[in-house]
This record gives structure tokens, C-alpha cells and sequence, in this order.
């Protein structure tokens, strides 16, 4: 069955349909991974969103259960140039296509993705959606200009009640605004002793947990828009150790005064190169994000930037020198936490 790709400045891509036919608009990002599929499909961070997969193949191990970075994806669309129809590997329970369907997710296959991806380096982000005939085409076009103010991505993925995931080691309050699956199995790993709570939790309620530290997960969206959440880890700052990463860590630097900006095309996938700003070292990172601090506003605010972007050299790590406090903008790494249990155990205050 035929479907149509439609950008808001009236560019459109004719490919085959796959998964659902429940049609949603996002903002049309890229990926550059060349496997992870399923974790890209099932991030929170990528909730409303459209996904372009930049591989030619996607789909080609199967879906599984133990690869969901969450229950219940929010994804708007996913575009692949061929999505594999009969996957080969042994820990497969079912194919791509059936899984899109299941999940309610639609996505689109038989499309030239590289020319999307050029067109979206080219001009930004821009929101898309899809439609079933070139008729409705036009139609579409002026929707996506027009945009429509929905609810802010974080209030459908946060969980909707507080859980614990016992522990012998630190007390840790993680705040849930699209938390990983994987970011609790590493506090899992590191025997943290977790209260995850929803994303509106006011700090005298987190606080009441006696924390050792505090957790500012990743998820989507505008992080300027969580005004009141900003103003819960202002409060949260003085009085114990706040930790954040991808949007946890740009709402701990509006917590902390910095301002916030938009990437013309965000960083999606693996092989994002990072510079450790006081040895120079270089990492590879994997991220998920469309929104940076602005690297003029730091200072102002009292931060330090400790790790820069090697590509567009945006801010993707700051620290503040009068709290323990660290935001980095990739997915957490053994740095990450070993900086997080200094921080905790007093040591220092920032890594």
C-alpha cells in the first residue's frame, strides 16, 4: 500500500506502508545508528517525534523483549529505506513490521533516506507527518506550518506513580521525566537504592527520601517548558547532590541560570565524538538530544563547561563549582557514575 512522507516546506517522499495507519505529525529527526533500532523506537526521549534511520536496513535481528529502553513508545513515525522482512538471529520474537503494528507506531519503507537526511542538514529540523494519497498532500502541508501546541512530551512518558528499586548501596531519588531502562539496570549494577518518581515531584517530597543524590533523567521535549520542574531542583541544589543527563541535565542548567538552544538538527545515534575539556581527551559518546545550554550564558551563571561537542563544539557537559551538581548530555558512562558516587560520598564536587 502506498504512503506519502510529507515535510512542512511541501517536500514529499512516495514509499510503502508499514505499521500502523494511525497517522501522527512530529519533528522529523535523524539517526545515525547502524543497529539499536529497537532502542531508538522505544526511547523516551523520542516521544512525538519522526525518526529517519540513516542505515540502509533496519529490522534485520528481529524485536526481542530484553532490548526496550520502555514499555509503552510514543514514537510519531519511523522511515526506513528497507525494513527486513524475515530477521535472523536467535534471541528474535518477531519482525519489525509486526511489532510497529502491535505498538500502534506507522512508519514508511521504500524511501530515498538519504535524500531526506541531506534536505534535514540543510534546513533544520522541520516537523512531518504522513498521509495515504497525494491528494491530501497539500492539506497536510498547511498543517505542519501551522503546528499545534500539544501537551509537553514528558507528561505522557514520566511513570504516573513513585516505585522503588531496592538497593544496598546510595539512596537515589531518580526523577522520571523518560528514563531509560538501561540507566536503572546501570544504577542496578552499581547496587544504588532507587526511588523513581514522576516527573512533577516537588523537592520537600524527594527530600523526604533522604536522599544521598538525585537523578535527572533523560526524555523529550523543550526543556524551558518544565518551568515548574525547573524550579523544583533550584530547590533540590542546596541541599543535596543533583546529577543530570540529556534533558535532566539542560533542566539542571536552567536551574542553575544558563539558557537553553535549539541544534539545527540535534545529535541522534553512536559516534558522537566528546572533548573532556580538562585533559582534552576525546570520547565517543551515544546521544539523544535537540536542545544544548548556550555556551555564552555560562559564565554568567556560574557553570563550568567540562566537555564540548568535537563536531559543533556545543556544550555537552557543565558542572557548577559552588553545588554538587554535573549535567552531561549523552547517555551516562562509567565516568558518569563514578563522578555521581564522589559527589554523593562528598569527595568532590564535581568530576
Amino acid at each position: 500500500m502506498e504512503r506519502y512522507l510529507v515535510l512542512e516546506d511541501g517536500s514529499f517522499y512516495r514509499g510503502e506502508a508499514l505499521g500502523s495507519d494511525h497517522f501522527r505529525t512530529g519533528d522529523l529527526i535523524f539517526n545515525t545508528s547502524m543497529t539499536g533500532y529497537q532502542e531508538i523506537i522505544t526511547d523516551s526521549a523520542n516521544a512525538g517525534m519522526m525518526v529517519v534511520m540513516t542505515y540502509p536496513l533496519i529490522g534485520a535481528y528481529g524485536i526481542n523483549r530484553e532490548d526496550n529502553e520502555s514499555l509503552h513508545p510514543a514514537l510519531s513515525g519511523f522511515i526506513v529505506r528497507t525494513a527486513a522482512d524475515k530477521p535472523s538471529n536467535f534471541r528474535s520474537e518477531e519482525t519489525l513490521e509486526n511489532y510497529l503494528k502491535r505498538m500502534d507506531i506507522p512508519a514508511i519503507q521504500g524511501v530515498d533516506t538519504r535524500a531526506i537526511v541531506h534536505r534535514l542538514r540543510e534546513k533544520g529540523t522541520m516537523r512531518a507527518g504522513f498521509c495515504s494519497t497525494a491528494d491530501e498532500i497539500p492539506a497536510l502541508v498547511e498543517a505542519l506550518k501551522a503546528g499545534t501546541q500539544e501537551e509537553h512530551p514528558v507528561r505522557t512518558v514520566s511513570t504516573r506513580s513513585t516505585y522503588p528499586v531496592p538497593g544496598r548501596s546510595h539512596k537515589v531519588v531518580v526523577i522520571d521525566y523518560g528514563v531509560r531502562l538501561s540507566t536503572l539496570r546501570a544504577c542496578a549494577e552499581r547496587d544504588y537504592d532507587l526511588i523513581v518518581v514522576p516527573y512533577h515531584t516537588d523537592a520537600e517530597t524527594i527530600l523526604s527520601y533522604h536522599p544521598a543524590g538525585v537523578l535527572l533523567s533523560t526524555g523529550p521535549g523543550n526543556p524551558a517548558d518544565l518551568r515548574d520542574e525547573i524550579n523544583t531542583v533550584k530547590e533540590l541544589l542546596p541541599q543535596t547532590t543533583v546529577f543530570g543527563t540529556g534533558l535532566g541535565a539542560e533542566i539542571l542548567g536552567l536551574a542553575c541560570g544558563a539558557e537553553i538552544t535549539r541544534l539545527p538538527h540535534g545529535h541522534h545515534g553512536p559516534n558522537q565524538a566528546v572533548v573532556d575539556c580538562a585533559s582534552e581527551q576525546v570520547i565517543i559518546t551515544h546521544q539523544n538530544h535537540n536542545y544544548a545550554l548556550d555556551r555564552a550564558s555560562l559564565e554568567a551563571a556560574g557553570l563550568v563547561m567540562t566537555h564540548r561537542s568535537l563536531n559543533d563544539e556545543s556544550v555537552e557537559g557543565f558542572a557548577h563549582p559552588g553545588y554538587a551538581c554535573c549535567g552531561r548530555e549523552y547517555e551516562p558512562d562509567d565516568g558518569f557514575f563514578d563522578a555521581f558516587e564522589k559527589a554523593m560520598r562528598g569527595e568532590e564536587k564535581y568530576a
